[in-house]
């Protein structure tokens, strides 16, 4: 998983805002947007089932095609330094107030 303050293309990895049984969720910086996002990483021991990152793309679809108040949208599913990840967007609600 990424570290706090690791870059990973053009995002800067803010904070660590959420965990579960298929991913953690980071707060990070789009640097030449100026604008914060959430990136989703599925768990390091679930990248190397093609099965599991098969579904981490449908997932991506299945976001990209909804449009709904209480669901974060997908700016994209990228690949940096060997990790493959989901850009979320969100309004403040979506994340963690601090």
């Amino acid at each position: 998983m990424p570290e706090i303050g690791q870059a990973l293309s053009h995002y800067r990895i803010v904070e660590k805002i959420g965990v579960g049984g298929m991913g953690e969720v980071y707060l990070a910086d789009d640097t030449p947007l100026d604008r914060k996002v959430a990136l989703k990483f599925l768990p390091e021991m679930l990248t190397s089932d093609p099965e599991r990152m098969a579904r981490f793309e449908r997932e991506a679809k299945l976001l990209a095609s909804l449009n709904h108040p209480n669901i974060a949208g997908i700016y994209g599913l990228e690949q940096a330094d060997g990790k493959r990840f989901l850009v979320l967007m969100g309004r403040a609600r979506h994340f963690r107030q601090g």
